[in-house]
């Protein structure tokens, strides 16, 4: 399959501060490609140099089958973005400001900004002044001008910022849209894991500028780690019975904890052991750790 986003030990310093060490990405043509990360991580700086907005102090990247080198040349016209903070003339409607854009971008399409204003759902604002706007209708705007051109790829730093819930549902549904009836890739950076699991085909994890994660959206279930919680009024000895039955069981409380495989899928036969040992259990549930403390755990984030 063909790659629309290729970095070979991409590495970006400013001055002792190492920002990105030696990323390597493949993003495939017509997936969503969520980059996750704590603030800091290196995501926006990742991003920048996907865009050619800096220049990298070692390792390379290609975009659509092209280098991109600080000369400013590249597959501009087939890229889409919106990064870090989205900007706007204050003073133009929201219409204004994409008809400024179209120009600005040579689009010979006239119908584009009316196009992308049915998109995004901004009719309501079309003749709205930027200043005037709403943190999530702003952001509304800067995908509105990233979409102008139809783009093929699509680099979004921080999408959902801003927007209320109804209003993340509605661009992660748009993208999905996009993605499925015309090809689009898109590659979005966020700290978000949750919404990303929702939208994402793929997912790398970058933290303290290093990629330490990269997987399919779907094996995030599997990766995330299972526990069963036993319930009993006799959990001292229920404890002592189950370590002697060699399983490995730490305890919360009243709560007793195991992580052992064979007691997450065979919890039949911890109720039998605590039974015959008169300490029969009163609740046996099966947890699994959320995304977020998933995420918080990869990356060596939660205490």
């Amino acid at each position: 399959m063909s790659l629309a986003i290729e970095t070979k030990n991409l590495s970006k310093s400013f001055g002792e501060v190492h920002a990105v060490r030696k990323i390597n990405l493949k993003v495939r043509e017509g997936e969503i490609y969520g980059f996750l990360g704590l603030n800091g991580a290196g995501k926006t700086t990742t991003i920048r140099a996907l865009l050619g907005m800096i220049r990298p102090s070692a390792g390379s990247v290609r975009v659509l089958g092209k280098s991109i080198s600080s000369d400013k040349r590249g597959p501009w016209k087939d890229i889409g973005h919106s990064v870090e903070k989205p900007a706007a003339y204050p003073e133009l409607t929201v219409k204004e400001n994409l008809e400024v854009a179209r120009r600005l971008q040579g689009i010979g399409d006239k119908n584009a900004v009316n196009r992308v204003i049915a998109q995004l759902q901004i009719l309501p604002y079309e003749n709205r002044k930027a200043g005037h706007l709403s943190t999530g209708n702003f952001q509304r705007l800067a995908l509105a001008r990233a979409l102008l051109h139809n783009p093929k790829l699509l680099i979004l730093d921080e999408p959902a910022s801003g927007l209320d819930p109804a209003g993340v549902v509605e661009i992660r549904e748009l993208l999905k849209r996009l993605v499925k009836e015309n090809g689009l890739t898109v590659f979005m950076s966020s700290h978000i894991l949750t919404e990303v699991s929702r939208l994402a085909t793929r997912i790398g994890i970058i933290h303290e500028g290093r990629l330490i994660e990269e997987l399919d959206a779907k094996k995030l279930e599997e990766m995330r780690s299972q526990r069963l919680e036993v319930k009993t009024k006799k959990s001292i000895l229920a404890k002592k019975t189950l370590l002697k039955a060699g399983y490995s069981v730490s305890r919360d409380n009243e709560i007793l904890i195991l992580k052992d495989k064979r007691a997450i899928q065979h919890s039949e036969n911890i109720a039998t052991i605590l039974v015959n040992a008169e300490a029969p259990p009163s609740q046996l549930s099966i947890k699994q750790e959320n995304l977020e403390d998933y995420f918080l755990r990869l990356t060596g984030a939660k205490p």
